[in-house]
Protein backbone atom coordinates (compact mmCIF):
# COMPACT_ATOMS: atom_id res chain seq x y z
CA UNK A 1 0.00 0.00 0.00
CA UNK A 2 1.80 3.09 -1.25
CA UNK A 3 0.53 6.50 -0.24
CA UNK A 4 1.72 9.52 -2.15
CA UNK A 5 2.02 12.32 0.41
CA UNK A 6 4.29 15.29 0.99
CA UNK A 7 3.78 15.54 4.78
CA UNK A 8 3.00 13.14 7.62
CA UNK A 9 -0.40 14.82 8.12
CA UNK A 10 -1.26 14.33 4.45
CA UNK A 11 -0.15 10.69 4.71
CA UNK A 12 -2.48 10.11 7.66
CA UNK A 13 -5.38 11.92 5.92
CA UNK A 14 -5.14 9.47 3.00
CA UNK A 15 -5.34 6.35 5.18
CA UNK A 16 -8.42 4.15 5.46
CA UNK A 17 -10.53 5.18 8.45
CA UNK A 18 -9.64 2.05 10.42
CA UNK A 19 -5.91 2.95 10.28
CA UNK A 20 -5.93 6.73 10.84
CA UNK A 21 -6.19 6.72 14.63
CA UNK A 22 -3.53 4.03 15.14
CA UNK A 23 -1.00 5.59 12.77
CA UNK A 24 -1.64 9.04 14.19
CA UNK A 25 -1.17 7.75 17.75
CA UNK A 26 2.03 5.96 16.72
CA UNK A 27 3.35 9.22 15.28
CA UNK A 28 2.54 11.12 18.45
CA UNK A 29 4.17 8.38 20.54
CA UNK A 30 7.35 8.47 18.46
CA UNK A 31 7.45 12.27 18.22
CA UNK A 32 6.99 12.74 21.98
CA UNK A 33 9.59 10.14 22.95
CA UNK A 34 12.43 10.45 20.47
CA UNK A 35 15.41 12.40 21.84
CA UNK A 36 15.94 15.85 20.33
CA UNK A 37 17.67 15.93 16.97
CA UNK A 38 15.51 13.59 14.90
CA UNK A 39 13.24 15.16 12.30
CA UNK A 40 9.81 14.03 11.11
CA UNK A 41 9.26 13.87 7.35
CA UNK A 42 8.13 11.65 4.52
CA UNK A 43 10.86 9.10 3.86
CA UNK A 44 10.54 6.28 1.33
CA UNK A 45 6.81 7.11 0.96
CA UNK A 46 6.29 6.47 4.68
CA UNK A 47 6.26 8.68 7.73
CA UNK A 48 9.89 8.93 8.72
CA UNK A 49 12.02 10.04 11.62
CA UNK A 50 15.49 10.79 10.37
CA UNK A 51 18.79 12.37 11.34
CA UNK A 52 18.74 15.50 9.14
CA UNK A 53 21.66 16.55 6.95
CA UNK A 54 22.18 19.54 9.27
CA UNK A 55 23.28 17.04 11.94
CA UNK A 56 24.73 14.30 9.72
CA UNK A 57 25.82 15.74 6.34
CA UNK A 58 26.92 12.33 4.98
CA UNK A 59 23.29 11.24 4.72
CA UNK A 60 22.23 7.69 3.97
CA UNK A 61 24.90 5.54 2.29
CA UNK A 62 22.41 4.12 -0.26
CA UNK A 63 21.60 7.66 -1.41
CA UNK A 64 23.61 10.42 0.34
CA UNK A 65 21.05 13.01 -0.82
CA UNK A 66 18.63 11.44 1.69
CA UNK A 67 18.88 12.04 5.43
CA UNK A 68 19.85 9.09 7.63
CA UNK A 69 16.66 7.09 8.32
CA UNK A 70 15.92 5.83 11.82
CA UNK A 71 12.21 5.02 12.26
CA UNK A 72 9.45 4.72 9.67
CA UNK A 73 5.73 4.17 10.13
CA UNK A 74 3.61 2.80 7.31
CA UNK A 75 0.17 1.44 6.66
CA UNK A 76 0.72 -1.69 4.59
CA UNK A 77 -1.95 -3.84 2.94
CA UNK A 78 -2.54 -6.15 5.91
CA UNK A 79 -0.85 -4.39 8.82
CA UNK A 80 0.57 -1.22 10.30
CA UNK A 81 4.36 -1.34 10.36
CA UNK A 82 6.95 0.32 12.53
CA UNK A 83 10.45 0.08 11.06
CA UNK A 84 13.21 0.72 13.60
CA UNK A 85 16.75 0.72 12.22
CA UNK A 86 18.28 0.62 15.69
CA UNK A 87 16.73 -2.79 16.36
CA UNK A 88 18.33 -4.07 13.15
CA UNK A 89 21.78 -2.71 14.06
CA UNK A 90 21.88 -3.36 17.83
CA UNK A 91 21.39 -6.97 19.00
CA UNK A 92 21.17 -5.86 22.64
CA UNK A 93 18.29 -3.51 21.78
CA UNK A 94 16.59 -6.23 19.73
CA UNK A 95 16.90 -8.72 22.60
CA UNK A 96 15.47 -6.16 25.02
CA UNK A 97 12.49 -5.46 22.75
CA UNK A 98 11.76 -9.14 22.08
CA UNK A 99 11.91 -9.83 25.83
CA UNK A 100 9.63 -6.90 26.73
CA UNK A 101 7.02 -7.40 24.01
CA UNK A 102 5.16 -10.32 25.66
CA UNK A 103 4.79 -8.23 28.84
CA UNK A 104 2.70 -5.73 26.84
CA UNK A 105 0.90 -7.79 24.18
CA UNK A 106 -0.74 -11.20 24.40
CA UNK A 107 -0.35 -11.97 20.69
CA UNK A 108 2.88 -13.31 19.22
CA UNK A 109 5.45 -10.77 18.02
CA UNK A 110 5.39 -10.50 14.21
CA UNK A 111 8.72 -9.03 13.25
CA UNK A 112 11.30 -8.94 10.46
CA UNK A 113 14.83 -7.53 10.68
CA UNK A 114 13.67 -4.01 11.46
CA UNK A 115 9.93 -4.24 10.83
CA UNK A 116 7.42 -4.72 13.62
CA UNK A 117 4.05 -5.66 12.11
CA UNK A 118 0.75 -4.94 13.85
CA UNK A 119 -2.08 -6.83 12.14
CA UNK A 120 -4.56 -5.73 14.81
CA UNK A 121 -4.19 -2.02 15.55
CA UNK A 122 -5.80 -2.49 18.96
CA UNK A 123 -2.74 -4.49 20.07
CA UNK A 124 -0.14 -1.79 19.37
CA UNK A 125 1.87 -1.38 22.61
CA UNK A 126 2.27 2.39 22.56
CA UNK A 127 3.97 2.46 25.97
CA UNK A 128 6.58 -0.07 24.81
CA UNK A 129 7.12 1.87 21.56
CA UNK A 130 7.59 5.03 23.65
CA UNK A 131 10.26 3.30 25.74
CA UNK A 132 11.96 1.95 22.59
CA UNK A 133 12.10 5.46 21.12
CA UNK A 134 13.89 6.82 24.18
CA UNK A 135 16.76 4.34 23.97
CA UNK A 136 18.80 5.91 21.16
CA UNK A 137 19.90 9.48 20.48
CA UNK A 138 20.81 10.76 17.02
CA UNK A 139 24.50 10.64 17.97
CA UNK A 140 24.31 7.08 19.29
CA UNK A 141 22.41 6.05 16.15
CA UNK A 142 25.04 7.67 13.91
CA UNK A 143 27.85 5.88 15.76
CA UNK A 144 26.06 2.54 15.55
CA UNK A 145 25.16 3.10 11.90
CA UNK A 146 28.76 3.95 10.98
CA UNK A 147 30.09 0.96 12.89
CA UNK A 148 27.57 -1.71 11.86
CA UNK A 149 26.00 -0.59 8.60
CA UNK A 150 27.80 2.11 6.65
CA UNK A 151 31.37 0.86 7.03
CA UNK A 152 30.59 -2.74 6.07
CA UNK A 153 29.10 -1.49 2.78
CA UNK A 154 32.50 -0.18 1.61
Amino acid sequence: MTIDAKTPDEYISKLPEDRKEAVSKLCVTVRENLPKGFEECISYKMIGYVVPHSHYPDGYHCDPKLPLPFINIASQKHFVALYHSGIYADKKLLDWFVGEYPKHVKTKLDMGKSCIRFKKVETIPYDLIAELCQKMTPDSWIALYEKNVKNRKK
